[in-house]
């Protein structure tokens, strides 16, 4: 279907929405395809589009986009396989699975990228970024190449009687390696090292052989490796070059230039306590709109880091690499060296920082009315934490902080209910997620897990960034500048089902044949609110939705119900949010830092920050997975309530209530019977005694195995057994 012999044989409509398709660099919206194709006749689009789809020449990805099968993502892995009559090297995409002809792919000479294209022969595999230059054909820049044919495992070297062993820090892999004299390259036990599989001697044990000793970053004082193992296991960059850091020592000083002189507006940080990185600061005071004092004009200034992190430069691609900061219990990986993160940037109290802020007015019930960006010069008046503040709104706040509140926090709390008025008709998705945090000691182990309080004044700064991000996202479309939303897409009919199924047997309906927006989902939410139930039903209704991503073109964000959104109010963390404040530089001529390159590929850099939050979190939560386990490792045979919080084929996920760990409990240690997994429902229920085991259900564990370095933990079900039975005979009561 991607030749052109094919494509010129269609019907004249169906061969122009082929034609633009391919034209794309990434997937678009049916609006789009509405706007591009040059006929009248919409509905005919939308029709074939549909027969399209099904016929399998296009498809759609996330977002109800829509693609040309087959086509490329910006980054992909591909296989060298031939030379041309130029000297160029020839690529297909690996694991190509669709019938249709693959495309080409030219490698792009680059000097940059020499060394890697010099290195590459037929066969080779390597990570490259695509561009579509013409139907069918993809020009690469090598990222990397991939060395297939070693089999690589990161694990811990530990030295035994028998002799080296090296142990995954994969959970999914439940074997272990052994090491010979010859291949421990100087490994010492404890050693955090990358295993080369090379064998099996001939009683059948895995050999591996130790080809690097995997460096820590210095930021952890922790005696564990547990996050610089997910920090290997991600290729998480935690380390910058000496260019860079020499880059950042001679960094040039703020100009004042183009800049507004904000520094007598009293604005504050309020942050957690230990926060090091202050990248927004706030400001509020009454409003005379329409002759009464009845709004607010608020301001929300953010940390100038495009002023300092320039496109282009090697400090930029660094950035652009780690796409953020990670956030691990005993250290943080930041996206930028600390002399910008922690000190340069930072809105530090009593000292002039540059800043991109901007004036926000709101009417009485939190409406915006109008807005201004401003590049300034600001100078925190003071740096509170949430716990200042909430005392400070209650009334119970000491002698420092009571002064601030009349002229300061109350007017911040007053503008903070109006924005609560607008919040509430919007009716965004209400998911009540409680955080735990772990507390270390200092020999790096878990003293304490607590859940971090949800006081008034963190959502008071949550609506204060979500009024400015929406604001940025409006002025950049009002401009029409490209740019990087944040988006959401509704839950993918196949999640909703699922969810039906589950809640349907609970007594709870969720519409069917009509639109659903949030307000579907928090009404059940509503009534479930103080049932047995309450907490599995919010773990399903999260589950279903989609997963929020970076995208060049608006779908709008359905959790928030926003028609439009983007990340503007944490550039220190986030390279997203480095992305948006260049584009409000040039789009409102603010000075230097804004875009130097009017073709930057927002796609790609999209797909780039949407995988790189991903990995991330999942990072932080390997790592958090680790340091439970380690701290339940002395606790082997204890007992522990917890609630059940996945149900798979293999058995049951148990989530445990105080300290938040996750466990496995295998099928085969249920109670005596046959179990069947019901998908839909998600419960595993006993063919001959009727036990159901589902989301939801209260259980107590006993803890019976336990693995630091891998983070996974085995549990056995205490006597829950009559428990399981009496709910199976309720709920065969139910269904008669």
């Amino acid at each position: 279907m991607n030749s052109k012999e094919d494509v010129q044989s269609l019907p004249t409509l169906e061969k122009e929405i082929l034609n633009f398709l391919g034209r794309q660099k990434a997937s678009v919206t049916l609006r789009k395809i509405l706007t591009g194709i040059k006929s009248r006749d919409r509905i005919g689009v939308k029709a074939i589009v549909r027969q399209l789809e099904n016929k399998g020449s296009i498809e759609r990805s996330h977002g109800k986009k829509y693609v040309l099968c087959g086509k490329l993502p910006p980054v992909s892995v591909i296989e060298i396989i031939e030379i041309d009559e130029f000297g160029d090297l020839i690529a297909k995409p690996s694991n190509w699975k669709h019938q249709i002809p693959h495309p080409k792919i030219i490698l792009n000479f680059n000097k940059q990228r020499k060394s890697f294209n010099s290195a590459l022969k037929q066969g080779d595999m390597a990570l490259a970024r695509l561009n579509l230059v013409s139907e069918n054909t993809y020009q690469a820049t090598v990222i990397k190449k991939l060395d297939q044919s070693r089999k690589l495992v990161v694990g811990i070297y530990e030295e035994t009687t028998n002799g080296g062993l090296l142990k995954p820090t994969d959970k999914k892999i439940r074997h272990e390696y052994g090491v010979t004299n010859d291949g421990q390259n100087g490994a010492k036990s404890g050693d955090l090292v990358l295993g080369e599989i090379t064998s099996q001697n001939k009683f059948g044990k895995n050999i591996a052989l130790i080809s690097k000793i995997l460096n820590f970053d210095k930021a952890s004082q922790n005696q564990q490796p547990f996050s610089n193992i997910a920090l290997h296991e991600n290729e998480i960059p935690f380390t910058f070059t000496d260019t860079i850091i020499e880059q950042v020592n001679n960094l040039e000083k703020f100009s004042n230039e183009q800049r507004e002189d904000i520094r007598n507006i009293p604005l504050i940080t309020i942050d957690d306590a230990d926060a090091k990185d202050f990248d927004d600061a706030v400001f509020a005071e009454p409003w005379e709109h329409n002759g009464d004092d009845d709004g607010w004009h608020i301001i929300v200034a953010i940390a100038d880091v495009a002023w300092y992190v320039r496109e282009g430069k090697e400090l930029d691609q660094e950035a652009f690499d780690r796409g953020n900061s990670v956030y691990f219990p005993d250290m943080v990986v930041p996206m930028l060296p600390e002399t910008l993160s922690n000190d340069l940037c930072s809105l530090k109290p009593n000292e002039d920082r540059p800043c991109l802020a901007v004036h926000i007015w709101i009417d009485v019930d939190g409406n915006m009315v109008k807005f201004k960006f401003i590049r300034g010069l600001m100078r925190s008046f003071a740096r509170l934490n949430y716990q200042q503040v909430q005392m400070a709104i209650e009334g119970e706040a000491n002698i420092e902080i009571t002064r601030l509140s009349k002229d300061i926090i109350t007017p911040l709390f007053l503008a903070y209910k109006a924005l609560c008025k607008a919040r509430d008709a919007r009716n965004p998705l209400d998911l009540e997620l409680p955080e735990k945090r772990i507390i270390l000691d200092n020999n790096g182990k878990i003293s304490n897990v607590i859940q971090r309080p949800r006081y008034d004044s963190h959502k008071l700064i949550e609506e204060f960034m979500i009024t400015a991000n929406v604001a940025a996202a409006i002025e950049l479309e009002k401009k029409s500048k490209s740019f990087l939303y944040r988006v959401h897409a509704e839950p993918p009919s196949k999640n909703l089902e699922s969810l039906r199924s589950f809640l349907k047997p609970l007594g709870y309906n969720l519409s069917k044949g009509q639109v659903l927006t949030p307000l579907n989902f928090n009404q059940i939410l509503k009534k479930s609110k103080n049932s047995d139930v309450y907490e599995a039903v919010t773990q399903m209704i999260l589950r279903s939705q989609s997963q929020a991503v970076y995208a060049d073109e608006n779908i709008g964000h359905f959790g928030l119900s926003l028609r439009r959104y983007c990340h503007f109010t944490s550039p220190i963390r986030r390279y997203s949010d480095l992305i948006v404040h260049r584009a409000l530089i040039s789009a409102n001529f603010l000075g230097e830092g804004g875009f130097l390159n009017k073709d930057i590929d927002i796609a790609s850099i999209a797909e780039h920050t949407s995988i790189t939050e991903r990995r991330a979190s999942k990072a932080e939560r390997q790592s958090t997975d680790r340091f439970a386990a380690a701290y339940l490792s002395d606790k082997i045979g204890e007992k522990f309530k917890g609630r059940v919080n996945g149900v798979a084929k293999f058995g049951l996920f148990i989530s445990l209530d105080r300290i938040g760990a996750d466990g496995l409990i295998p099928i085969r240690s249920l109670p005596d019977d046959f179990y069947k997994f019901d998908e839909r429902r998600m419960l595993l229920k006993g063919s001959k005694n009727g036990a159901i085991f589902s989301l939801g259900m209260c259980v107590e564990v006993v803890i019976k195995e336990s693995n630091p370095v891998s983070g996974s933990l085995l549990l056995e079900l205490v006597d829950t057994h009559q428990r399981s039975k009496l709910r199976g005979q309720r709920q065969k009561k139910r269904g008669k």
